[in-house]
């Protein structure tokens, strides 16, 4: 999702002050609760989602297990708060959240404004465009004069005012606070177009009565790298939740997965025994035992794990790794080393 109105950030900064200011120690206040407070969203496939019985799962909410295993070795030692965009940094500031995952973009304003810190990106995503295939459309440059559903708290709106201005043409904006709203919205036909992030848009159109019947166009109108938040205030905390995602990438590229966590022990790789804590004291530096990484991939898999399980080409999503490729394989995904 997109960064506030300059309005909102004015708006909340008070709290982020307050936020900062008692932030310190997170990691001692989530070992006495016994569990992390992780903010997500209220329902996006994929990413973070409840099924019937209110069992989550998800890109995201894999991440939150991350954290959870890396502090009590128990991946399930989390609890969820569903937010919507415009509450999530609220709920973060205010300490409701320990943690904040759900796809919600790294911006300067939120990076600088807000009292918060990005500890990563763990998808690069960019805002796009679905319509119904019926229209016969297939550039977004052919939507001059349509009606366009999306939700309140980003600047989705902004990114498409700027892109429909760019290249003149008309729309009309039909704005809704929770997704589900938009979603239903523009599945009963109140609008012509869905637009968000374009991960969101292939989550959402798993809800929609006939999926089958929308297709995402191939324009991408802006940069989106999405990824965990905490307060600022408490490097401790930060460092932790950066590292569990770097550990996670770098899992993947020494070809460390759940299923061999302990034969990989076991070997010659100097990288490999400092990330899963038979060689140096590197869990200490962060609060952690030094078996912290292991714990942490055993838990929920390395990132290609974890992208593949949630996202990836077999599921109902269907994403290819793209961008979200490693380093190696021509993608962004890099991950400084535990050294």
């Amino acid at each position: 999702m997109k960064k506030l109105m300059l309005s909102s950030v004015l708006g909340v900064a008070a709290l982020a002050i307050a936020g900062s200011a008692s932030s310190a120690a997170t990691l001692d206040d989530v070992k006495a609760k016994g569990f992390v407070q992780c903010g997500v969203s209220q329902g996006l496939p994929g990413f973070s989602n409840p099924d019937a019985d209110g069992n989550w799962s998800g890109l995201d909410v894999d991440f939150c297990r991350a954290v959870a295993a890396a502090i009590f070795g128990d991946g399930d030692a989390v609890k969820f708060t569903p937010l919507s965009a415009k509450e999530r940094f609220t709920a973060l500031q205010s300490g409701e959240t320990d943690l904040l995952s759900r796809n919600t973009t790294w911006t300067m304003s939120r990076d600088t404004q807000l009292g918060l810190n990005f500890a990563g990106v763990n998808y690069y995503d960019g805002q796009g465009f679905m319509i119904r295939t019926e229209m016969g459309i297939n550039s977004a440059l052919e939507l001059s004069g349509a009606s366009i559903c999306t939700n309140t708290g980003t600047t989705t709106e902004l990114n498409v005012a700027d892109y429909f201005r760019a290249n003149n043409m008309e729309y009309e904006l039909v704005a809704f606070e929770k997704a589900d709203e938009v979603v239903a919205a523009y599945d009963a036909g109140r609008c012509d177009v869905y637009t968000t992030d374009a991960s969101g848009l292939y989550a959402q159109r798993l809800k929609l009565t006939n999926p089958g019947e929308h297709k995402v166009l191939p324009e991408i109108i802006s940069k989106e790298p999405l990824g965990p938040v905490v307060r600022q205030g408490d490097d401790q905390w930060f460092n932790i939740v950066k590292w569990v995602h770097i550990a996670t990438v770098n899992a993947e590229e020494l070809g460390i997965t759940s299923a061999n966590v302990d034969e990989m022990m076991g070997g010659d790789n100097p990288s490999v025994k400092r990330l899963l804590g038979v060689e140096g004291e590197f869990g200490a530096g962060i609060g952690l035992e030094n078996d912290w990484a292991a714990k942490v991939i055993k838990a929920v898999g390395n990132y290609g794990e974890i992208f593949d399980r949630n996202v990836g080409p077999d599921t109902p999503l269907g994403i290819a790794r793209g961008v979200n490729a490693l380093w190696t394989k021509g993608g962004l995904m890099y991950g400084p080393p535990i050294r």
